[in-house]
């Protein structure tokens, strides 16, 4: 046996899955792990402002990364970082998430410990975090440590969603085996995806080789899950295979190309991009790969196509009107009917009818304002566009951030950012600092975010500041939850205003380089956007002030959608 501990085993395993980073915050429980974790000269040991942020920064690390982790102590802290971890459920992101237990000996000798709602049972944690996770284990002697920490990653790396790793904190520098080389344990998971039944797959492709035959008017439909489970590239093989229009729900944003000539919009119900909704209807057969048809995207289920004219297919299982196949791997279905389908580009042709366009023409852009007008979100929104190029990442927070950000022309080779299904306000701070970490040299993270959304982690722009990221953040203050006030107005969605712009200064004390900048106009925003992209050594700050009524109609429209499906009286059966 080498000189090898629980903590640099589990190390060892990160870094040979791709990790260069691993987030944390330190307590009492997880100090002698979090030392072993740092003999590991490979991996960077981040810090975080709380438990909660750093595992949002776990989440936003993933996205970029294909995976990450999150350190925390037990209960105070594994409790407050559990929302993230469920966060990265719902968007299905593997992130090792791992907490320090008590002792090995303490439940045997009855003892009541801190941390802990004061009683002699020590599996609550494990019992609650099992429920947002694909795996939990607990190593509770260091012998079965290697097979625990193996089966959990590789369960995330498989099934693309958290596990649970909690370890004992007398054991984290207790000796263990050595890792065995990687290509022996993890490779099969590392990068690729569940395996597919050969017969489903036949079964499923020639299913829908037939469907697409028969139809007049097919149209694909990108869904969320197409990253998560490897299938982007083959969507769009099936896409350049069949010459059809290609929708995008809102949640899929960016894993098809805006500039490609079959790009039809967003597909978001009555909220849609112009002449997207209407090609969708006028489908007789829609390929939805990767799709999650929840009340927002939907529109309040006033969206979700029938399933007579629709081929689902999803992680595992391709959906057909009264037939399914299991076991059949997303990308390996979409690659293999790519091969084998013909041509029919009805729904594209009629597309540009509707729109008046030729193929790939970008819609017009917003007209320019007067400068000294008072800023509008619309104004906004068009300099944000406008200043998008092949090297940037959007990234927008829950709120009417996803409107604004969702109608964004990207251009080609940018990419977006969006947590829609879990929709955890707070959620973008925390993220665009885990994402920037994960960034490729040469692309820059633009980050649009209410003040409401804010107000809930704020801090992590300190981290920002500490690691010299050069992330762009667009302030959106516009003095409540715009969002939440067009599903249902109250007293309840408005708070303190706060000097947004200002706190930079605080954040910096006195070796940071963050910026802080304030624009009420369009002139102030577009000398703010200059300045920011001058700024070099840290984050800048843009506090834009629009007012509180300036929300489009479309964030109306979606709102009294969603307020009708909250508010259905109960049904008794």
């Amino acid at each position: 046996m080498a000189d090898f501990t629980v903590g640099k085993y589990l190390a060892a395993r990160l870094e040979q899955i791709g990790l260069k980073h691993y987030f944390m915050v330190p307590g009492d429980y997880n100090l002698v792990l979090l030392d072993e974790l740092l003999t590991n000269e490979n991996l960077e040991q981040i810090g975080c402002c709380n438990e909660l942020n750093a595992a949002y920064a776990a989440e936003g690390y993933a996205r970029v990364n294909g995976a990450g982790a999150v350190f925390t102590t037990y209960n105070v802290g594994a409790y407050s970082a559990l929302n993230g971890v469920a966060g990265a459920y719902a968007e299905r992101l593997p992130v090792i998430f791992v907490s320090s237990g008590p002792n090995t000996n303490d439940p045997v000798a009855n003892h009541i410990m801190h941390h802990t709602m004061g009683t002699h049972d020590f599996s609550d944690q494990y019992e609650v975090c099992r429920q947002v996770t694909c795996d939990a284990v607990r190593i509770l002697h260091a012998d079965n440590a290697p097979t625990l920490i193996d089966q959990a990653i590789s369960t995330a790396l498989r099934e693309r969603k958290p596990v649970y790793i909690e370890i004992a904190c007398n054991l984290s520098a207790a000796p263990c085996p050595e890792p065995a080389p990687v290509d022996m344990t993890l490779a099969s998971t590392m990068l690729s995806w569940q395996p597919t039944n050969p017969q489903a797959l036949t079964g499923a492709v020639d299913q829908a080789r037939q469907l697409l035959e028969k139809a007049k008017k097919p149209v694909l439909l990108a869904g969320a899950h197409l990253r998560s489970y490897g299938a982007v590239d083959a969507f769009r093989e099936l896409a350049e295979a069949l010459g059809c229009a290609v929708a995008v729900m809102p949640n899929a944003k960016g894993f098809f190309p805006e500039d490609h000539p079959q790009y039809a919009g967003i597909y978001w119900g009555e909220v849609s991009t112009p002449g997207c909704q209407a090609i969708v209807d006028w489908a007789d057969l829609i390929v939805a790969a990767g799709p999650v048809f929840s009340d927002y995207t939907t529109v309040g289920w006033s969206a979700q196509p029938a399933q007579q004219r629709m081929i689902s297919a999803e992680p595992q299982v391709v959906r057909f009107d009264g037939a399914e196949y299991t076991g059949v791997a997303l990308a390996d279905f979409l690659s293999d009917l790519a091969k084998k389908v013909t041509g029919n580009d009805a729904t594209l042709r009629q597309f540009h009818r509707l729109r008046g366009a030729a193929p790939a023409a970008a819609p017009a852009p917003a007209p320019e304002v007067d400068a000294d007008t008072p800023l509008s979100r619309r104004e906004l929104w068009r300099q944000i566009e406008a200043d998008l190029d092949a090297h940037s990442t959007l990234l927008v927070e829950t709120g009417i951030s996803w409107w604004d950000g969702v109608y964004t022309r990207l251009p080609g080779g940018a990419r977006f950012e969006i947590e829609m299904q879990w929709g955890s306000i707070g959620w973008s701070v925390p993220a665009a600092f885990g994402y920037s970490l994960g960034l490729e040299p040469g692309r820059r993270l633009v980050a649009a975010i209410g003040d409401g959304s804010f107000q809930l982690t704020a801090q992590e722009v300190s981290n920002m500041i500490r690691h010299g990221q050069e992330i762009l953040i667009y302030l959106v203050n516009n003095r409540g939850y715009v969002i939440e006030s067009a599903i249902h107005d109250g007293p309840y969605n408005y708070y303190k205003n706060w000097d947004y712009a200002g706190l930079i200064d605080v954040f910096n004390a006195d070796d940071g380089r963050g910026l802080g900048l304030t624009a009420t106009t369009p002139a102030e925003l577009a000398d703010a956007i200059a300045t920011a992209r001058a700024h070099r050594g840290g984050p800048v700050l843009i506090e834009c002030q629009i007012p509180n009524e300036d929300a489009g109609p479309e964030v109306i429209s979606w709102g009294s959608k969603v307020a009708h499906v909250n508010s259905r009286p109960a049904q008794h059966i």
